[in-house]
């Protein structure tokens, strides 16, 4: 069973985004060994530059497989390309790491340690919204690829 993980900066305060993330998580078993990492935000008490690289050596330490970082500047997939991509990534690594950085990005050394930038378009989402919206389209792709009902 492949591991995906998904490293987040940033901690999840209401209620109901963490009900939605659980729901997902919970989903996921039946597909991988899922594993979410939360990171605490850095204080803006330095440069952004400096923030993210701190962020970013945190980002860095628990990469593990193939990696990717959700950036709306990346290129934009589908969800049936999302499946295929997941997929092929399965046969050549069994651990698959997800990257949703701050508000602020992230530093330059995740965006080279990540494989490959995605993303699910160009709107701008709140991150904690963007958290659900990948945890359900990393669901949705299991589904996809299992030919279940869920994707219509």
């Amino acid at each position: 069973m492949i591991k995906i993980r998904l490293v987040c900066v940033g901690k999840l305060k209401e209620k109901f985004w963490v009900e939605a993330q659980n729901e997902y998580i919970k989903r996921l078993g039946k597909f991988c060994k899922f594993e979410l990492v939360e990171l605490p935000e850095k204080n803006q008490t330095s440069t952004p530059l400096e923030t993210l690289n701190r962020e970013g050596e945190e980002i860095l330490a628990r990469l593990e497989g193939r990696s990717f970082l959700f950036d709306v500047k990346a290129r934009q997939i589908s969800s049936e390309e999302f499946a295929e991509l997941l997929q092929k990534s399965a046969l050549t690594s069994s651990a698959l790491t997800f990257i949703i950085g701050s508000s602020h990005g992230v530093s330059e050394k995740v965006k080279k340690a990540a494989g490959e930038g995605l993303s699910f378009g160009k709107i701008t989402l709140p991150h904690n919204l963007f958290r659900i919206v990948a945890l359900e389209q990393i669901y949705r792709a299991f589904n996809i690829l299992e030919n279940t009902s869920y994707h219509k």
